[in-house]
């Protein structure tokens, strides 16, 4: 049977189904007489269970939310901004490392450096007053890529490599 003839039989036997299939008796009393319920008392547990749920959901708001009114305020921004900044210095150290007692082709590297970290400073105090400003956080990334660019083409041009 080649792949046409099976996709016009799948066709005609997917026509030929019911659009709707209903069951043939109600399903609830079977489900609950499972459950060992009758359809008078579990009505009256499932209230009850509502204000179980109710009472347990508003008591673990309330001490989420005296807990977190405890934490010193801190934004995403600020968060990712550290992460960043965490991130960076990491890979900025292991860079250096790695590049260790390599001679740099230029003399100036490392006050280009400073200059991306001044930069970084500058865009992390902005940060400071417009936190949610994700242009500013794209701005950060692009300063650490800078540097860590900087780096890498200071210590290993893409001629030596060839």
């Amino acid at each position: 049977m080649s792949n046409k003839e099976f996709e016009q039989q799948l066709q005609r036997n997917l026509s030929a189904l019911p659009d709707d299939i209903q069951p043939e008796r109600d399903l609830w009393p079977g489900i609950e007489h499972a459950l060992g319920q009758t359809p008078e008392n579990s009505t009256q547990k499932r209230a009850t269970g509502y204000w179980g749920m109710a009472a347990a959901t508003a008591t673990i708001g309330l001490v989420g939310w005296l807990g977190l009114s405890q934490l010193p305020v801190t934004s995403d921004a600020e968060q990712l901004a550290q992460v960043l900044s965490q991130q960076h210095q990491q890979q900025k150290q292991a860079l250096l490392a790695s590049f260790d007692g390599q001679p740099a082709l230029t003399d100036n590297w490392q006050q280009q450096v400073d200059e991306l970290d001044g930069a970084a400073a500058a865009i992390k105090q902005a940060l400071k007053e417009d936190p949610n400003n994700p242009a500013l956080l794209r701005m950060l990334q692009q300063v650490y890529q800078q540097q860590i660019d900087l780096i890498e083409r200071v210590h290993a041009p893409t001629w030596q490599k060839i």
